[in-house]
């Protein structure tokens, strides 16, 4: 990336200016608060946004692989059709050995047909052995297995936002590129599953960058750090606890030399308030001077912001109840006969598998979607 800069009108600087270049295999996470910037720095590198200032490009001839937060799946095929949609090519010359061996078993076939086959199979073995092809299928469902995604004839359209992901990751991991570019790659993943990637992509041989707020896959599988503050990219070379160590150091530097700004200030705006007799003496060299440190840029501070939520009215005894509560979608069933009691004060924590029903608990809760069976009274 050459001089990159992202403005939203009339004026405001999302990235400034961003040169970045990086060797083969490092692993980058990407840190910064919500709106630095982060989503959008994977977009330009992705190809996907355009719209931007400067230059973006990869090294030739080096294939990228990307997961944005809300990946797209192809609602007319299944689960396992969109995962082997990953391998691209391979699963054509797979298929076509398939075709090829099941047309060698005609006994009417003549030599030299026989001959055109063995031939044209040759090549199509050659191009699968090149890409590790004959294997693809055990690690197709290692990788299915390991992220926790639905059965491979589900079809899409029934999926939950979570199992998506899972499936759009899996494809994305199987395509084997030769760069990953992950926008929150552990969101909706249990820890077996983020332990898993976190091993799969600190033996990937290829480069991640990373944008995620989980500091402990950070630590596992960064290298460098790319923060993003204010527009500007600060690289790192550490991981996450060692970055937070440096940032520490780095935002009391700045502290410092804000002071020494304000101290200059002050004492030169006391010269200036002098009489004009006894500024004759100064140099006008000194008047410049503090004229041009006036006019020079000051750092916006990201200052703590606290949100002030005003208590809600009084619960009475009765909060959250379930009744012989029951869910099912087709031939999955989250619960049945499920009963609980949330008392007045309580705080509760939801916990369970991807798909275990979680999400759909809450919207029964709320009224956005209604039990087979039973009720909620809240």
């Amino acid at each position: 990336m050459k001089g990159v800069s992202k403005v939203i009108p009339p004026n405001r600087y999302v990235l400034k200016d961003i040169y970045l270049s990086y060797f083969y295999g490092a692993k980058i996470g990407v840190l910064g608060l919500n709106g630095a910037g982060k989503s959008t720095l994977l977009r330009i590198m992705a190809g996907e946004d355009q719209d931007f200032l400067g230059e973006a490009f990869p090294a030739k001839d080096y294939r990228l692989g990307y997961l944005p937060q809300e990946p797209r799946l192809d609602s007319s095929k299944t689960v396992k059709e969109n995962i082997l949609d990953g391998l691209g090519t391979l699963a054509d010359d797979l298929r076509e050995f398939q075709e090829i061996s099941e047309k060698m078993c005609d006994e009417n076939l003549s030599p030299e047909e026989m001959e055109k086959l063995i031939e044209r199979q040759g090549e199509v073995q050659e191009r699968i052995e090149a890409k590790d092809g004959w294997e693809v299928d055990q690690k197709i469902e290692q990788a299915m297995e390991a992220l926790r995604c639905p059965p491979g004839d589900w079809p899409v359209t029934k999926l939950s936002g979570g199992e998506a992901r899972r499936v759009a990751l899996c494809r994305l991991l199987i395509s084997n590129p030769d760069i990953l570019l992950l926008d929150e790659p552990t969101n909706h993943l249990d820890a077996e599953s983020v332990a898993w990637l976190e091993h799969y992509l600190s033996q990937f041989p290829g480069t991640v960058i990373a944008v995620t707020h989980d500091r402990y896959f950070l630590d596992n599988v960064a290298g460098w750090i790319l923060e993003l503050d204010r527009g500007e990219g600060i690289p790192f070379k550490g991981n996450y606890s060692e970055w937070l160590e440096q940032k520490e150091r780095r935002l009391a530097q700045e502290e410092k030399a804000d002071n020494k700004k304000l101290k200059t200030l002050e004492r030169e705006l006391e010269w200036v308030k002098m009489s004009p007799r006894g500024r004759q003496a100064k140099s006008k060299a000194r008047l410049s001077s503090y004229e041009k440190l006036l006019q020079q840029p000051e750092q916006e501070k990201l200052k703590d912001l606290q949100i002030y939520i005003p208590p809600g009215p009084r619960l009475g005894d009765v909060v959250v109840e379930a009744h012989g509560v029951k869910k099912a979608y087709g031939d999955k069933l989250l619960f049945e006969n499920l009963e609980f009691s949330v008392p007045r004060g309580a705080i509760v924590g939801v916990i369970g598998p991807n798909g275990a029903g979680k999400s759909t608990l809450f919207r029964m809760i709320v009224g956005e979607e209604q039990p087979d069976e039973g009720h909620f009274q809240v």
